[in-house]
């Protein structure tokens, strides 16, 4: 028999522990996520994959919201985040400071996401986009990549949250192995 565990069995980190950990070299943009729900998402999975930090841009909500704590569970409070007036000169500096910036966006040119194994393990900053209308094309000119999830059925996206949720994986893993 596989017994279920129950929360106070699966020994996670305190706050205290999670903040002293070093994180991996990961930064999550937020370009003009709509939706505070998919904000509250970022945080939960940046906080599981331990992600440095969150930028958010445009007309992104901030913590603290009722919706954003909804779905990020107390991630608000253990997750290092900002909010910039101009993700493009964020990107600039981020690249700058050494990291490799790439978009999660489909474009004429793009990586798919099978490939990032081969990709350098150096820091990373991934831009996720607004739930209409994507990334926007001012951030596509100044990535260094763009990322694109292959996807074999008849819709052209998927949410921006469950996207971030399968991409951060494959970039965590890069730090894990």
């Amino acid at each position: 028999m596989n017994k279920k565990l129950k929360l106070w069995e699966l020994d996670r980190k305190t706050e205290a522990e999670f903040h002293a950990q070093e994180k991996f070299p990961i930064v999550l943009i937020l370009d003009d996520i709509r939706s505070l729900n998919n904000v509250g998402s970022f945080f939960r999975t940046a906080d599981a994959f331990n992600v440095k930090k969150i930028i958010l841009g445009g007309i992104t909500a901030t913590p603290p919201h009722k919706d954003i704590r909804k779905t990020a569970l107390g991630a608000t409070e253990t997750v290092a985040w900002a909010h910039v007036e101009n993700l493009s000169a964020e990107v600039i500096k981020l690249q700058k400071q050494g990291y490799s910036v790439g978009v999660v966006e489909q474009t004429e040119k793009t990586t798919f996401l099978q490939e990032v194994k081969d990709f350098e393990n150096k820091p990373f900053a991934l831009v996720f986009g607004n739930e209409v209308n994507g990334v926007s094309q001012e951030l596509v000119d100044c990535a260094d990549f763009v990322l694109e999830i292959p996807q074999f059925g008849t819709k052209h996206s998927l949410n921006v949250s469950v996207c971030a949720g399968i991409v951060v994986w494959e970039f965590c893993k890069k730090f894990i192995e």
